[in-house]
């Protein structure tokens, strides 16, 4: 339907604008993880300049807790990467963009989302789309959840590879303001 259409296209946009940035390009790293009829990695690890919008597709369930408990195990061991390369990285975001409501257990997975927020492990944004349950996503993180503005993919994608290029060009460590997300969402 419309909508999966509308977030490939956005997943297009964001690769493109990604890539246009040299240093984002290097420094960015992508990771998609789907969670419509069980989680599955669509895209592990790649730097943005590697990273090519696979088409997603819309199906039944939605085993988000599962998926972000994928999310943050990918994540660690990413880290864990690093520290054993001496590498210094930027605080990992999630970006969670769903539809429904979980099928799943999804209570724990919050917990663990909180935690590694308030351990400044990770930066987790929740976007609803359509009739997403909003409460349930505010329960998630400690950054209030945006609801999209109707199917405006590519605006969205547009900011995110807009803030990840900004923190591309930052020292590791630093604050980083990001733009408001005006015109891709409301927050309800």
């Amino acid at each position: 339907g419309a909508p999966i259409t509308e977030l490939n296209r956005g997943l297009s946009t964001f690769e493109k604008e990604l890539q246009a940035d040299d240093l984002a390009a290097m420094r960015v790293e992508v990771a998609i993880v789907s969670f419509g009829n069980g989680v599955k990695v669509e895209q592990d690890f790649v730097s943005a300049h590697q990273f090519v919008a696979s088409p997603l597709q819309a199906n039944g369930r939605t085993p988000m807790g599962e998926a972000i408990h994928h999310a943050l195990d990918m994540l660690r061991q990413r880290k864990d990467v690093y520290k054993q390369h001496g590498v210094p990285y930027y605080r990992p975001w999630i970006f969670l963009i769903t539809d429904g409501e979980p099928t799943d257990e999804w209570r724990t997975a919050a917990q663990r989302v909180q935690q590694e927020e308030a351990d400044k492990a990770v930066a987790f944004f929740a976007v609803g789309v359509q009739k997403a349950n909003m409460n349930t996503l505010a329960q998630m993180a400690s950054r209030q959840p945006l609801r999209l503005n109707g199917l405006n993919f590519r605006d969205m994608f547009v900011w995110l590879s807009q803030s990840l290029t900004s923190v591309s060009h930052s020292q590791v460590g630093a604050q980083v303001p990001l733009q408001p997300p005006a015109g891709w969402s409301v927050i309800e």
